[in-house]
C-alpha cells in the first residue's frame, strides 16, 4: 500500500503522516502550504505542493507514487469564515473532493479515508452523540462536511471504493512542540493567546444547562487522533474492507470550558479569572461523542486525557512564544 496524504504538512495532516509513517506505512503527502509547513513532515516523506483543485497534478501524483489508498485532510475549516465566505468554502470542501474523487476513480484508486467533522450534527440533541444521530449543520463548513460525507459515500458505490468518514470532535494538544497547532482558532491556543498578552480569557455564555453553566466539549488528543486514522486505514487496506465505515472521533468524555479554563490556569501558573461575554449563535450546551461504534468495529479507544492535551499544547505554545515562558516564570 502506498497512501497520499492530502494535508498532510498541516496540523492534524502532519500527525497522521508520523503515526503512518511510524507503523511502515508508505505515504506521499500532498499539501498547497496554506496553513501546512514542510518541516512538520517526517524524514523522506516526499511532498507535492498544490492543491487538489489541480485535477492534472492529482493524477500525476497518484500515478508517480503508485498510490493505492488516500487520507482525505485538505480542507478549509474556521467555521466563523464558512459564514462570512460560503462559496470559498463550498469551492475548496466540496469541488475540492469532487476533482480528488474524479482522480482517484481514474486511477484505480480502491480505498479512501475522508476527514470530516462533529460539525455535521449540528446542535445535537443526546447526552451522548451516536453516529445514527440526525446531521443538520449549522453552518457552511458543516454542510461541506456532510455532502463531502455525501460524495465519499456514493462515489464508494458506484465505483467498488471502500470508504471512511471519520467525525472528529475537539482536537487539541501536540505529539511534540514541533507538531504544535499553530493557528489561534481553537480554544486552548485562545485561551494561550490571551493570557500571552495579558488578557482575561473568554468564555462565552455561563447560562447554558449544564453544572457550571458553561458549554461541554469533547476533547481529543491529536495523538489519538492520527493513531485513529492508522487503525482505520489498515482496515480499508484488509480483507473485510468493503462499503462505508462512518465513526465518531473523541473519548466520549465531557468538559466544561471552566473545567477546562480552572485546568490551563493550573498548567499555565498563570492566575486569570475568565470573562464570561454572550452565548456564541449555535453553541451548542453540549457535544460529547458516542464511541461504543469505533471501539467495536476496530477495538480503539483514545489514550490521553485533557491534562495532557493542555500540558503538550502549552509546551509547543512556549516554543514559538518564548517570552510568555519568560513571563510566566516572572509571575
Amino acid at each position: 500500500m502506498t497512501w497520499l496524504i492530502t494535508g498532510g504538512a498541516g496540523y492534524i495532516g502532519a500527525h497522521v503522516a508520523h503515526a503512518m509513517a511510524a507503523a511502515g506505512e508508505r505515504i506521499v503527502v500532498l499539501d498547497d502550504l496554506s496553513s501546512g509547513i514542510p518541516e512538520r513532515l517526517p524524514a523522506r516523506v516526499p511532498l507535492v505542493r498544490g492543491s487538489v483543485l489541480d485535477q492534472e497534478l492529482v493524477a500525476r501524483t497518484l500515478a508517480a507514487h503508485s498510490v493505492t489508498g488516500v487520507v482525505h485532510l485538505a480542507a478549509k475549516k474556521q467555521v466563523g469564515e464558512s459564514v462570512e465566505q460560503p462559496l470559498r468554502y463550498y469551492r475548496e470542501n466540496v469541488h475540492g473532493l469532487t476533482v480528488l474523487l474524479e482522480a482517484v476513480v481514474a486511477a484505480g484508486v480502491r480505498r479512501f479515508l475522508f476527514s470530516s467533522s462533529a460539525a455535521v450534527y449540528g446542535v445535537p440533541g443526546t447526552d451522548l452523540v451516536p453516529e445514527s444521530a440526525p446531521c443538520e449543520p449549522i453552518n457552511p463548513y458543516g454542510e461541506t462536511k456532510l455532502t463531502g460525507e455525501w460524495l465519499v459515500r456514493a462515489t464508494g458505490r458506484a465505483h467498488g471504493l471502500a470508504t471512511a468518514c471519520l467525525r472528529y470532535f475537539n482536537v487539541a494538544g501536540a505529539a511534540g512542540p514541533e507538531l504544535a497547532d499553530t493557528g489561534v482558532f481553537n480554544i486552548i491556543p485562545m485561551f494561550f493567546d490571551r493570557i500571552t498578552r495579558g488578557e482575561a480569557p473568554r468564555i462565552f455564555g455561563a447560562d447554558y444547562p449544564t453544572p457550571d453553566g458553561t458549554c461541554i466539549r469533547d476533547y481529543i488528543h491529536v495523538a489519538d487522533l492520527a493513531d485513529a486514522h492508522l487503525a482505520v486505514a489498515r482496515r480499508l487496506a484488509g480483507p473485510d474492507a468493503a462499503g462505508d465505515l462512518t465513526v465518531n472521533i473523541g473519548r466520549g468524555v465531557g468538559v466544561s470550558v471552566r473545567e477546562l479554563a480552572d485546568l490551563v490556569r493550573e498548567v499555565t501558573g498563570r492566575p486569570f479569572v475568565p470573562v464570561v461575554e454572550e452565548r456564541r449563535a449555535g453553541d451548542a450546551a453540549k457535544a460529547v461523542a458516542s464511541v461504543d461504534l469505533i471501539t467495536k468495529e476496530l477495538g480503539w479507544t483514545a489514550s490521553y486525557g485533557v491534562r495532557e492535551m493542555v500540558e503538550s499544547a502549552w509546551e509547543g505554545w512556549l516554543r514559538r512564544h518564548p517570552t510568555a515562558a519568560a513571563t510566566t516564570a516572572a509571575d
